[in-house]
């Protein structure tokens, strides 16, 4: 088996609250192998968007230890590109120039930098929209962006921190299948922080579920249903139940038994 490309090692994370320590993440321990997909879920408060400051370097003082590629992680790299459930545009730029500030600590000529720009905004579909404004953009739009500049430097490692929780339902299904498509293409290992039972199941190879604060894991659930995935199937659904059981209840999930219906009335026969 190939070395994980990150690995958590007894992570644990606590924030001086009014003077109290408050024990936030606890031990934590996880590998992810390269291209891999994996999502986190679990209720509020429970250190899934810690844990992602974490790893991209945004906070730095913790317990264990967290490693690219075998190398600790001490602060950002470029490695590792993260976006955030709010797409965080500034409004006064446009498309292609919001893109390309994640290119602003990059080796790069100007040149260089202009044909990168130009290749991510043909890869999140915004070809005809590289001089609009964020206000010009639709919801799904603005987080195209984000992503575009979330990948921009073409990063090993994507971290995801509910990127589609302010989207409305259909843009937010529309969005997910465009994060399969867009990752597909780029070949990217993907880490993804959210809520949504369904939204984790949709989209990724394994689902780690955490415990509430501290936060540490529960279960970590392969998702074996073979893609495209169908949010109406049977299975996804049987899994999106024990899913939302572990999050929620407490022993072994029990599937509703099969109910046999008889005698119908006429009028709920079909003809």
């Amino acid at each position: 088996m190939n070395a994980p490309i990150v690995s958590f090692t007894h992570v644990g994370k606590s924030f001086d609250v009014d003077g109290f320590e408050l024990e936030a993440i606890r031990e934590f321990n996880l590998d992810i192998a390269e291209g891999e997909f994996v999502a986190i879920v679990g209720s509020s408060g429970c250190g899934k968007s810690t844990l992602l400051r974490l790893l991209v370097g945004l906070d730095t003082e913790f317990r264990g230890q967290i490693t690219v590629d075998g190398k600790a992680v001490t602060g950002v790299g470029g490695e590792r590109g993260i976006v955030f459930q709010e797409h965080r545009l500034f409004p006064w730029l446009t498309v292609a120039d919001n893109i390309g500030l994640g290119l602003v600590n990059e080796p790069l000529g100007a040149a260089e930098k202009l044909r990168r720009v130009d290749s991510f905004i043909e890869l999140v579909g915004l070809r005809d929209f590289a001089r609009a404004y964020p206000h010009q953009l639709s919801g799904g739009m603005a987080q195209r962006v984000a992503i575009a500049r979330g990948l921009v430097a073409s990063p090993r490692i994507l971290l995801l921190d509910e990127p589609f929780g302010a989207l409305d339902a259909l843009t937010r299904q529309q969005m997910q299948d465009e994060l399969l498509a867009i990752r597909d293409r780029a070949r990217i290992t993907t880490i993804l922080v959210t809520h949504d039972v369904e939204e984790a199941i949709f989209l990724a190879d394994r689902v780690v579920v955490m415990e509430p604060r501290p936060g540490r894991i529960k279960q970590v659930v392969d998702i074996a249903l073979p893609r495209p995935r169908q949010r109406s199937g049977f299975d996804f659904h049987q899994l999106r139940e024990e899913l939302l059981h572990e999050l929620t209840g407490d022993g072994h999930y029990l599937p509703a038994p099969a109910v046999r219906i008889r005698d119908l009335p006429l009028s709920f026969i079909a003809y």
